[in-house]
Parts: structure tokens; C-alpha cells; sequence
């Protein structure tokens, strides 16, 4: 049973989290729930400036340091994912199958999830370079605000 808790985060993906991080030797802080939690149940793939917004209304003293090293942690244990091209990372937490549209203008970034049943095929020349472990696939333009935007200029 996957129960959803009251920061909209699974009971399951806490579980997770925990498990992770004590397998690694990581301590199970206050900081780093709240930070994973955030990010976990943020559908606006934040950067880690959001993330410390977001995290100071319920922990003052957090500090933007402590939100950079947090992310690039849970990063290396495989528990969230940078997403798109800009100069400010974006971070994800939903590992279940989607892709992502960027907006080149923007940054803005937008889940894409494919038809049920759909999936992407990896082209057979990929096994020559190795076994694929997950697909990252990052679609990128403009945005209809974006692109409204553009319009309205001209």
C-alpha cells in the first residue's frame, strides 16, 4: 500500500529515502527530509534556491549551503535528478517513466508522460557502448507562455 502523508510525499518513498541514506552511511537529518520531501512532492522541478525557500518556512536556520550540499548528495545516492539546460539546476524526484520539455527561453521545465503502454524504444546501436539503466530524455523549446510572449513583441 503506497499511503500518501501530509506533505503529499509516500509513506513508501520516506521509507525509501531513509533506507538510502542509512545504507550509505548518511544520517537521516531533520535538514535532508525536508529538502528530499520538498523536492519529492514539487511538480515545478525547483532549483536549489526554491528548495531553500520552500525549506526555511519550516526551518529558519537552514542555510542555502546546507540546501547545495543536500541536493548534490541526494543526487549521488540516485534519490533525485537534475533536469534541463540551464545554468541553475533543476531537480526531479519522480522516477516514474517521463520525459521533459525545456523551455530555451525560460528555463521552465514540464513533465511529458507517455500514453500507457507507450515506451521508448533504445536503439540496438546503444549496446555497443553498454547496458542502459534509465532513459533521460529532455525535449527543448519554447513554451506557450514563452512563445505568447514572442508574439506580443513583434
Amino acid at each position: 500500500m503506497n499511503t500518501q502523508t501530509s506533505c503529499g510525499v509516500t509513506a513508501e518513498q520516506l521509507e525509501n529515502f531513509k533506507t538510502i541514506c542509512k545504507a550509505h552511511g548518511l544520517r537521516v537529518t531533520p535538514q535532508r527530509v525536508e529538502i528530499f520531501k520538498m523536492v519529492a512532492q514539487s511538480k515545478e522541478h525547483p532549483n536549489a534556491e526554491r528548495v531553500f525557500e520552500a525549506v526555511r518556512k519550516t526551518m529558519p536556520n537552514v542555510s542555502l549551503d546546507t540546501v547545495y550540499r543536500t541536493l548534490s548528495s541526494l543526487e549521488e545516492l540516485g534519490l533525485v535528478f537534475r533536469v534541463g539546460f540551464s545554468s541553475k539546476a533543476r531537480f526531479d524526484a519522480d522516477f516514474d517513466e517521463h520525459y521533459h520539455f525545456v523551455c530555451t527561453q525560460c528555463g521552465e521545465v514540464y513533465d511529458v508522460f507517455p500514453a500507457p503502454g507507450e515506451r521508448l524504444e533504445v536503439p540496438p546501436e546503444v549496446e555497443e557502448y553498454g547496458r542502459v539503466h534509465k532513459i533521460n530524455l529532455q525535449f527543448s523549446g519554447l513554451c506557450a507562455r514563452c512563445q505568447k510572449e514572442t508574439k506580443k513583441d513583434l
